[in-house]
């Protein structure tokens, strides 16, 4: 693959007290032929993060880049209530429209008091074709368990047929480097005949390799096969040092399952300087008319914004 670079979508600009940093993990629902709504995590002044939307103006046919035309002035999905999985933070993960019905999945978070954090894996769903949303649960579809004891986030789910498919993030544990907690992870693999109840199974799909971890993964017809974007970093210095900080891979399947990195394939790197110079993360690939957009975070994991890529060549 070879992206262009297109530049910085959007970032927060003090719209509103609970967005006033980050645009995290986009999301995409293509809700016309020349439009999308984005959704995106944003974080208020303590570092708490809810679903925000863009409503972005993209041509299906002529060469217009996408454009940010509207941010809505309140949330797509608040806060949980207190002492739930998602009463510190939500952010959206992956999307499955059904005709008016629309499930957004997405991640919750709790703090902790010995390490940062614990995330777990919820649903929400829209009735009207995604204009509002509401929880399908206010406990998690899947949490850490007897097999993952750390935590699980991050999930992308694709319905095929009666089967719905998930992959998602499972960390295997938490490192002290330089008195600060950081989690290792990796992918791992669910399936469900509902989409609410799964079947966890315990494969690990793309193991991070030693010293490494594999963050949110995107999944996506490749021909007769599947493809995989994925940010992955090293365990150390990953704040600090770009050389250490998350990068974009690639991967490919026959079956979903069994994974073959091709990281060299990705084709698309950090810019020498600007809002990309330090980090790329968190890739959302969105086909559209006959263009391929890759959406995708900076710096700060998201605190520089949200960018966009323009697939050049296959």
């Amino acid at each position: 693959m070879q992206w262009k670079k297109l530049g910085l979508l959007w970032a927060p600009n003090g719209e509103c007290e609970w967005a006033c940093t980050h645009a995290t993990l986009p999301v995409v629902q293509r809700i016309s032929n020349d439009e999308w709504w984005v959704y995106v995590s944003t974080r208020d002044a303590k570092g708490k993060s809810r679903i925000g939307r863009l409503t972005v103006g993209v041509n299906e046919t002529e060469d217009h880049e996408p454009q940010v035309r509207h941010f809505d002035p309140s949330p797509v999905l608040a806060l949980g209530e207190p002492g739930t999985f998602d009463d510190s933070g939500v952010m959206p993960a992956s999307l499955v429209q059904d005709g008016d019905h629309v499930r957004l999945y997405y991640v919750g978070w709790n703090v902790l008091a010995t390490v940062p954090y614990r995330q777990s894996i919820g649903v929400a769903i829209s009735d009207d074709g995604g204009a509002t949303f509401r929880r399908y649960s206010s406990g998690p579809l899947i949490d850490r368990s007897i097999r993952e004891p750390y935590f699980v986030t991050s999930p992308f789910v694709l319905r095929e047929n009666d089967l719905w498919r998930m992959w998602y993030v499972s960390c295997t544990g938490w490192e002290q480097v330089e008195g600060r907690w950081e989690p290792a992870y990796h992918v791992k693999y669910a399936e469900s005949r509902d989409g609410f109840d799964w079947n966890v199974t315990g494969v690990s799909c793309l193991d991070a390799g030693a010293g490494f971890a594999v963050a949110r993964p995107c999944v996506f017809p490749q021909g007769r096969r599947f493809g995989m974007l994925y940010p992955y970093r090293s365990l150390r210095n990953y704040r600090t040092d770009p050389n250490e900080a998350y990068r974009l891979g690639y991967a490919e399947s026959d079956d979903g399952i069994k994974w073959e990195r091709r990281d060299h394939e990705v084709g698309i790197q950090r810019s020498t300087f600007g809002w990309d110079s330090e980090m790329l993360a968190y890739g959302w690939l969105q086909r559209h008319g006959n263009q391929t957009y890759l959406l995708y975070n900076g710096n700060g994991f998201g605190r520089s914004g949200v960018g966009v890529a323009k697939l050049i060549e296959a």
